[in-house]
């Protein structure tokens, strides 16, 4: 039938092309990329540095040292602002600043190990809290059984994750990492830090 009405069309001089189509719409345009700073131009901060170090310091919190292996060995940084996030599925997060040179080199990982450091491990903490040197020095680690991250010695408990998102707080950088592999010792007491000094629970 269709034959028929091609030859029917053809002899009456009428053309048998298919309609031209509605072009495409144009692919839709990204915004553009927000420059990714702390504070805009002619903005000022609501409050001191110092005063928001101050009063923010009375939140006593655990303490931490993220590690990672790269193709230059070994990093790490002592950490502070780490959380749980997500229970299913298993996230964790941690904050660090934009400036640090060892995030560089854990994004590069993509992988990285939280060390949550006991009581008596304020001096370990401070070495990874020196910029520019070799924090692995004399420090004893293993390997963390999914990633490979650095997995520091005697530490109570560990969390080891891939990164899963990466997102910009100010002048941090907030990442979340998914848990691949997780323990912990039974006992074992935690280091804390509260206005800028180590501290220990007492029973």
């Amino acid at each position: 039938m269709a034959a028929t009405a091609v030859r029917y069309l053809r002899s009456a001089g009428a053309a048998t092309t298919a309609a031209p189509q509605t072009p495409p719409e144009a692919p839709h345009r990204a915004l553009p990329r927000p420059e990714l700073r702390a504070v805009r131009d002619g903005e000022r901060p609501p409050v001191a540095p110092a005063e928001f170090r101050r009063v923010l310091g009375h939140f006593a919190s655990g303490v931490t040292v993220v590690t990672a292996r790269d193709t230059d060995g070994p990093t790490g940084f002592a950490c502070q602002s780490f959380a749980s996030l997500s229970l299913d599925p298993p996230l964790v997060s941690f904050m660090v600043a934009r400036t640090s040179t060892t995030w560089p080199r854990i994004a590069r990982a993509g992988v990285f190990c939280v060390n949550i450091l006991g009581a008596e491990q304020g001096a370990l903490c401070r070495g990874f809290a020196v910029s520019g040197a070799d924090k692995f020095a004399g420090v004893a680690y293993g390997e963390a059984p999914s990633t490979g991250s650095p997995l520091l010695d005697s530490v109570p408990a560990w969390i080891d994750c891939r990164i899963h998102a990466v997102h910009t707080g100010g002048d941090h950088l907030i990442v979340v990492g998914r848990v691949e592999a997780l323990g912990a010792e039974e006992d074992g007491e935690p280091l804390l830090f509260h206005r800028g000094a180590f501290g220990r629970f007492s029973r």
